[in-house]
């Protein structure tokens, strides 16, 4: 591992590390319970009025390698479930939405340069942005990981890409 690389891994502060115990096996693919989703394969976890949203385990590995990541303008409004971001994979390109309302606080710069740490850590240093929340009540129309709705998703999905996901 190069210097610089490890020493953007350790500046970052604390690494979050999630035990079998806090998350939920669906569909044999582990979904950290303390985070909401959207039928989008997208992850959100807020902290302090800030929602930090990511692309999930189960979104990267359809989605498979990940080349590119064209990252949003820090200020930007963005409304629940509008496209604001686009990935590509080889054969992939994908239209992020966003999961809540609000102004983009933060862009995952690291990302540009390294777009397979949404392959290598999606729940971590793969985060996509963090977005100030305007309406808090959105929350509500994200899934939990232990909401029959959520795994019933997950099993359904992971028929129609079983062969991608092996």
């Amino acid at each position: 591992m190069k210097v610089e690389r490890l020493y953007a891994i350790i500046s970052r502060g604390p690494r979050i590390r999630y035990s079998q115990e806090e998350t939920m096996n669906i569909a044999g693919i582990e979904f950290p319970a303390d985070l909401r989703y959207d039928k989008k394969h997208n992850w959100a976890r807020v902290e302090d009025g800030v929602l930090v949203q990511g692309m999930t385990d189960f979104g990267q590995r359809i989605a498979q390698e990940i080349v590119f990541v064209e990252m949003p303008r820090v200020g930007r409004e963005v409304e629940q479930g509008e496209t604001f971001m686009s990935m590509e994979s080889g054969k992939w390109v994908g239209r992020i939405p966003a999961m809540v309302s609000g102004k983009i606080a933060e862009a995952n710069e690291e990302l540009e340069w390294e777009p397979m740490l949404v392959n290598e850590s999606p729940y971590d240093e793969g985060w996509l942005v963090r977005i100030d929340v305007s309406d808090p009540s959105e929350l509500d129309d994200l899934m939990k990981a232990d909401s029959p709705e959520f795994k019933a998703f997950i099993e359904k999905e992971a028929g129609e890409y079983a062969e991608i996901l092996g």
